[in-house]
């Protein structure tokens, strides 16, 4: 009998244990009581529930603003370091660490002290969640993001395609836009998945700044119903994987397209 090799037995084990919680889940999902029998009622609960699509709608639109805000703010930031300030790198790169040492809970806490409604921002930065909660994000996203963007750059040669472009007459703008950045694509769409995936899973500062987004939502449920919590959870799921492919996908179709431009 010949034997699986080791890397196989590895892959199979990891499986496993990513899709058996799952499946667990899904069936418990399924169950409509005490007689045992399955339904998709729980399902059904959910998605008629206008707080979820409230909530979810919410999520969507701050994680689509942090994405934004992210990659505006690191993508020119990651460029002119790897360019021009190769020196600067190391402390951007402690920076960047810091979000991972300071915990969501002092983080919101030292936000809402600085942004006190007084002096330091006014007091509709701090009611809106598309203000407040996204410079929240934006700083948890950073490790992320630039790290994404860091490995983006670390593969091209940035000196030899920006002194190639301004040869041609590019300015600065031309360059970063039409240059460099299709050539770190992948790790700005690398960055973006990862921004997606922490903002639809965020529940601690948006609960201690009592925003309603979709991840206190699911707290929420948890807590009052039981078959519909587990419904939720393959949402959340489906919905956040559903995205990721989604941007996959266009990545892909606009990198493709590129190509075909460039050989004609």
């Amino acid at each position: 009998m010949r034997r699986l090799p080791l890397s196989s037995v590895w892959l199979l084990v990891g499986g496993i244990y990513f899709f058996v919680p799952l499946l667990a889940t899904l069936l418990f999902s399924l169950q409509s009581g005490s007689n045992h029998s399955y339904s998709l009622g729980a399902y059904g609960d959910v998605i008629h529930d206008g707080e979820f699509w409230k909530t979810l709608r919410l999520s969507v639109v701050l994680s689509l603003e942090t994405i934004g805000i992210s990659l505006l703010l690191f993508v020119p930031t990651a460029y002119w370091v790897h360019l021009k300030l190769p020196r600067v790198r190391p402390a951007v790169e402690f920076l960047s660490i810091l979000p991972f040492v300071v915990p969501p809970i002092i983080l919101v806490v030292g936000l809402l002290k600085l942004y006190n409604g007084t002096v330091h921002a006014p007091i509709w930065f701090l009611s809106k969640p598309y203000t407040f909660l996204v410079a929240a994000y934006v700083i948890l996203a950073f490790p992320y993001v630039y790290r994404s963007l860091d490995a983006g750059f670390r593969a091209i040669d940035v000196h030899t395609l920006t002194e190639a472009s301004q040869s041609l007459g590019a300015t600065w703008r031309t360059t970063l836009l039409r240059v460099i950045l299709p050539n770190v694509k992948t790790a700005a769409l690398s960055g973006a998945f990862l921004t997606l995936a922490i903002v639809m899973g965020e529940f601690t500062i948006a609960s201690l700044t009592l925003f309603s987004t979709f991840p206190t939502y699911i707290n929420y449920v948890n807590q009052t119903r039981t078959y519909e919590a587990a419904a939720l959870s393959l949402v959340s799921f489906g919905i956040t994987w559903a995205a990721m492919l989604g941007l996959i996908v266009v990545g892909r179709t606009s990198g493709r397209r590129a190509v075909v431009i460039e050989e004609h």
